[in-house]
């Protein structure tokens, strides 16, 4: 064997060398199949050593604990990796011929194995022996087109081709099984950061999944050519969105005697002249930028607070923009406003135009509707926004982004 391999090793080596540039386009694509195949059986050789050196214990003659972690040093593999190696040439070793002869013979890869053999032992305590064999030829012959994750997909309904007999039941006991393991293992654990953030870990069960997918999703979308936000950050401003949507529908139970609501402290000068920051109930602290942006669609507790911050006088609640206001704002808007963005009245906030804490009046002419990004955006940037003549909102670009400053409107919503 040693020979062989030998051999084989000169051989691929001697091809490592050759001129690829000079070879056809045709021989290039036959030499790419020609390595693949060969990939896989030296992949089958491989598993078959393995198998043996493990059978015999050389792991532990060597000193190693165990043979994944004598493979983790021999090989310079992970030790998952060197782990899945043991575990899938045991499989193979007690599988069925068909797969292993697969391998070999270089028409499934090594993935591909592992799927298979996964099924077919589902398919062997499912429905028996024979059913097991017939399996072993439907996936090979699936691998030969579809790759290992198609193909596991696949092998959830093989029992439609081998035991039709029995694939409903076995079906509808698999899915049972599945939403039983999903509903034990479901879990979301927050984390505090030192910083006052949040990291957010878990597994959702199959229906929590399928609500967080359609309440996010939507919003996920880029909202422009100027939003230049990573996938990862649209997910986290959607989730943002969803969590402030459902705190202004009074759909959430009481906490505490009031309802819901995201509490910030801060002073009369940080509204009006961007000093210091905000602090929330929860400990965590926020710009000054960021507590103007949410006052500008806030419920709002006036509170004078001494020089060491003891409550001398404060207010009555009130809603900045809500009610007639808000409905007559979204028949003109229609929408989020800012020019490109197509999201819908219920995603947005009401901006003051004019800010609030600098005397600007709660009023429609006063006021435009933006979604959370666009509602930052403007909070963080230097495009302004201003009502035409017509009654409309129209946003000045910054001079860098266009030089003419041609004011721009969004059509999204008037396409009608």
């Amino acid at each position: 064997m040693i020979d062989a391999l030998e051999q084989a090793e000169a051989a691929v080596a001697a091809c490592f060398d050759a001129a690829a540039w000079a070879v056809s386009e045709r021989d290039l694509v036959a030499a790419l199949d020609a390595t693949h195949r060969l990939e896989q059986r030296l992949a089958a050789v491989k598993l078959t050593l393995v198998r043996e050196l493990d059978g015999r214990g050389t792991a532990t003659a060597q000193g190693a604990s165990c043979t994944a972690v004598w493979l983790r040093d021999r090989l310079r593999l992970g030790v998952g990796a060197a782990r899945r190696l043991v575990a899938l040439a045991a499989t193979l070793d007690t599988g069925p011929a068909g797969v292993r002869d697969a391998l070999a013979d270089g028409l499934v890869d090594v993935e591909q194995v592992r799927v298979i053999a996964e099924t077919v032992e589902t398919v062997h305590t499912a429905a028996g022996a024979q059913a097991a064999d017939k399996a072993v030829g439907v996936l090979v012959d699936w691998a030969a087109q579809f790759d290992a994750t198609q193909l596991r997909k696949l092998g959830t309904r093989i029992l439609d081709h081998v035991a039709p007999e029995i694939a409903d039941a076995a079906t509808e006991a698999a899915l049972r099984a599945q939403e039983s393991r999903a509903t034990r293992d479901r879990h979301i654990t927050i984390s505090e950061q030192p910083d006052g953030r949040l990291r957010l870990t878990g597994i959702l069960d199959i229906e929590a999944a399928a609500l967080l997918r359609a309440a996010i999703d939507p919003l996920t979308a880029p909202t422009g050519p100027d939003d230049t936000r990573t996938p990862g950050q649209r997910r986290h401003d959607a989730l943002a969105d969803v969590c402030r949507l459902a705190l202004t529908g009074a759909g959430l139970p009481d906490n505490g005697g009031d309802r819901p609501q995201l509490v910030v402290t801060t002073t009369y000068d940080v509204l009006r002249q961007h000093l210091t920051t905000g602090t929330l109930d929860t400990g965590g602290h926020l710009s000054a930028d960021t507590v103007r942006r949410l006052a500008c669609d806030a419920t709002i507790l006036p509170a004078i607070l001494g020089g060491n911050g003891q409550v001398l006088d404060a207010g009555r609640q009130r809603r900045l923009i809500n009610g007639p206001l808000r409905r007559a704002l979204v028949l003109r808007d229609r929408g989020c406003a800012f020019p490109g963005c197509d999201r819908p009245p219920r995603w947005c906030d009401a901006h003051h135009i004019h800010h609030w804490a600098d005397g600007g009046t709660t009023s429609l002419d006063n006021a435009v509707l933006l979604c959370g990004h666009h509602h930052r955006h403007l909070h963080h940037s230097d495009w302004t926004v201003r009502l035409a003549n017509d009654g409309h909102p129209e946003f000045v670009p910054p001079a860098w982004l266009d030089p003419a400053q041609v004011p721009r409107r969004n059509h999204y919503h008037r396409r009608t």
